[in-house]
């Protein structure tokens, strides 16, 4: 069956304190599902789009719960294995009382170390419009940088459209580190979504002008540069677009909100429509996700984005 948009990546299991303070002084948490990938995938899947996720979790109760959970949203998880021998990776998040915070994860080693270039079905790539990938998974160790090599090489034989989220952490990698696996990936990338810190690392500048002129020289369709609370800047085919931000009712957890914006352009993307509408539509999503506390919860269906947009009367759920 034909997938819309497939994507690689980790997911794993993210615990949020019912209470603000160190975590040795937590008592209790509230488990939710958390990973760009799978977060993209999602966004992909409620807004109507055939999606498909390629991962390994380990082969206990956490996974399970993440593969039933990823098919229930109705993405295509044939590709997801249960690995024995490896714990599903896990996140515990810390909030202090002023706001400030931090995450801790324990995601070494990854069950995904164990999936390789061999694994990769070429049919289920034949199958796909878009390969959607982002800087997390190849951070992850270096069977992943072989990985992402090999999916971006199926895709190129198979005629499918790599959308590239760069997603730099720096948590699970140094800036040298990051430039250094992820610049060369930009020379087979269609459609690069990423933010102006992202760009200022790979590229060597913060200059918008300049970041186009080199990303057009390396023969990317679209660039897209994501800056949350000020909007997006899209450049297409020598137009160049600067889109103002969706204001949010009100701010709760900006987690999930790039991802969202992501899964919103892709889908504009898939649907042929200008450059200006697919940075209207994915800025609206970003609004929605961060009104919402969790890694996905916030990710919209299409008729509550036609409904935030106007284009159609509000859906009461």
């Amino acid at each position: 069956m034909m997938k819309d948009v497939i994507t690689i990546g980790d997911a794993m299991i993210a615990f949020s304190p019912s209470s603000t303070g160190p975590l040795k002084f937590v008592q209790s948490f509230e488990r939710r599902i958390g990973g760009a990938e799978l977060n993209v995938a999602i966004g992909c899947a409620r807004l109507g789009l055939s999606s498909g996720w390629i991962s390994r979790l380990g082969k206990d109760e956490f996974g399970q719960h993440i593969k039933t959970f990823a098919r229930g949203e109705g993405i295509d998880t044939t590709e997801v294995g249960l690995v024995e021998g490896y714990a599903t990776s896990l996140l515990f998040k810390e909030l202090m009382a002023s706001g400030a915070g931090r995450t801790l994860y324990y995601r070494k080693p990854s069950p995904t170390e164990t999936l390789t270039p061999d694994d990769l079905k070429p049919d289920y790539f034949k199958q796909a419009k878009i390969l959607h990938l982002t800087g997390i998974f190849p951070a992850l160790s270096q069977m992943n940088v072989e990985v992402t090599k090999r999916a971006i090489k199926l895709a190129k034989e198979h005629g499918v459209k790599i959308a590239f989220d760069p997603n730099i952490r720096l948590r699970l990698w140094s800036k040298e580190e990051a430039r250094q696996t992820l610049f060369p990936l930009l020379k087979d990338v269609d459609i690069l979504l990423a933010g102006d810190d992202e760009l200022e690392l790979l590229l060597g500048t913060s200059s918008h002008d300049e970041v186009i002129k080199q990303t057009v020289e390396m023969g990317i369709e679209y660039t897209i540069i994501k800056r949350g609370e000020n909007g997006s800047i899209g450049h297409y085919n020598g137009e160049t677009l600067k889109a103002n931000p969706v204001l949010a009712a009100k701010v709760v957890d900006t987690v999930g909100a790039g991802d969202g914006f992501d899964a919103g352009f892709l889908y504009g993307y898939l649907q042929g429509w200008s450059l200006e509408k697919m940075l209207l539509f994915a800025n609206t999503i970003g609004s929605m996700v961060v009104e919402v506390i969790g890694d996905n919860e916030g990710l919209p269906y299409l008729e509550e984005v036609q409904a935030r947009l106007g284009e159609i009367e509000r859906i009461e759920r």
